[in-house]
């Protein structure tokens, strides 16, 4: 059915300043202003919607999400305590919370075995609702490790990683991801080792290593995506030729000058860090984690401001999928980071999660603003987004999702969910921190 949203104030995600106007749309945006009351006025068909007083806005694009991970409380229950086929149904249930919440588009950049690429898949062919999505297979490891440290084994593929040896097998590996549907390919960078030293991360790949990630998935039209947790990895990955950075913390001017040079678009994804900052005494977080992470926001904000004052793509990203960033609760927090540690207005925040979202899923020039020709993804949000951010976390702000010009049912709440065996251990914390414990007093 035709829609057509009457007396809003529209945010149009390229960072204008809103307009008072009508935007029509079926499956893509058919036209705005007085165009959309013209196109609409002899028709009988279209379902008029009044937002007056209300924000008409691209939906939320999360560059940094991680669908398949159903929440875990430590790195240990999700590597070890999985299963490929529940994982899978699990994820299904969960992209579900992430669209009701008004983010229609996520990059899934790394998963446990193979699910996001068939839960792409089922969303995309109609059999289970979720936002669009961009995925990747494994992250590519080398054996020295990543976030998850020791954990890592020194060969095969265990958790969300594929540890790959030689040139050969990363090579190897790229080619088999690609072959089997991924849009992005993902190498961990940097990792942790014991008795870390170096700021932030070690970097773990070298330059003839991601270089050789690079060319191959570059041969094949697919674009290559790092987590870089310090300056060298940033440099380097900026001068491979990644096409996208995630972190991106830590720079250093070598690594500033690097990615500025190469435009390289990058998802600092500060949300997990802000939350363990605000409210990680709340739910059992470790104090020491809370204090690295504190220092990362106010260690990496003035030079990744600079990177983008100087004309590098930052793109939003919540890091959601972890026990203290659960679905459906975060996706908009990364904007008010902008805003409160980048020196961003709510504008350029906005474009930051929508328009340049787009770039996340490889759908440039389609998706993350309202102009004509456009695919309907467009949310409806009680007051004044362009003045306050953080109205996008109040869930009963939110009054309209539509994905592709369908409408999202938001009201008729999802089926409960119950426990499942051996499915939970605890480290990170010991409850998922959501918008009403961060509340508590």
């Amino acid at each position: 059915m035709p829609f057509l949203i009457e007396n809003g104030s529209v945010i149009d995600g390229t960072g204008a300043e809103p307009r008072r106007e009508a935007v029509a749309f079926a499956d893509s945006i058919v036209a705005t202003g007085a165009a959309a009351l013209h196109w609409a006025a002899d028709r009988n068909d279209v379902e008029r919607i009044d937002a007056a007083g209300m924000t008409v806005m691209p939906g939320l694009i999360d560059a940094h999400c991680h669908i398949t991970f159903d929440e875990p409380f430590s790195t240990d229950e999700l590597f070890f305590h999985r299963r490929e086929g529940l994982s899978a149904i699990i994820a299904a249930y969960n992209a579900r919370k992430v669209l009701r919440s008004g983010c229609t588009g996520i990059l899934d950049a790394d998963c446990v075995f193979s699910v996001s690429v068939d839960l792409r898949d089922a969303i995309e062919a109609g059999i289970t609702e979720g936002p669009r999505m961009a995925v990747g297979g494994n992250a590519l490891f080398t054996s020295v490790g990543g976030t998850a440290g020791p954990l890592i084994p020194d060969e095969g593929r265990l958790g969300y990683s594929k540890v790959t040896r030689t040139r050969d097998e990363i090579v190897t590996e790229v080619r088999r991801q690609i072959k089997g549907g991924v849009d992005w390919i993902k190498v961990h960078v940097t990792g942790l080792i014991p008795r870390q030293r170096d700021v932030g991360e070690i970097q773990v790949w070298s330059m003839d290593e991601l270089k050789a990630a690079v060319d191959t998935a570059h041969a094949l039209g697919i674009p290559v995506v790092g987590h870089c947790r310090n300056a060298s990895s940033t440099r380097d990955a900026a001068r491979a030729g990644f096409d996208m950075i995630l972190h991106g913390t830590f720079m250093d001017e070598e690594a500033l000058e690097a990615v500025v040079e190469a435009k390289v678009p990058i998802v600092p994804t500060l949300t997990f860090q802000q939350l363990l900052a605000d409210h990680g005494h709340k739910i059992g977080s470790n104090p020491t984690f809370q204090k690295i992470f504190e220092k990362e926001i106010a260690g990496s904000s003035a030079m990744l401001s600079r990177a983008w004052r100087e004309g590098v793509p930052m793109l939003a990203g919540s890091e959601s999928g972890f026990s203290i960033t659960p679905y459906g609760e975060w996706h908009w927090l990364e904007l008010q980071v902008f805003v409160e540690h980048f020196g961003m207005s709510p504008l350029e925040a906005i474009s930051c999660a929508t328009r340049e979202g787009a770039r996340a899923l490889r759908k440039e020039g389609q998706v993350g603003t309202i102009e004509q020709g456009m695919a309907a993804d467009v949310i409806v949000v009680d007051g004044d987004v362009s003045r306050d951010v953080t109205l996008l976390g109040q869930s009963d702000r939110l009054k309209h999702v539509f994905l592709g010009g369908r409408r999202v049912d938001i009201e008729t709440p999802l089926p409960e969910r119950g426990s499942i065996p051996n499915w939970r251990i605890g480290q990170y914390s010991t409850r998922p921190l959501t918008r009403d414990v961060a509340g508590e007093a």
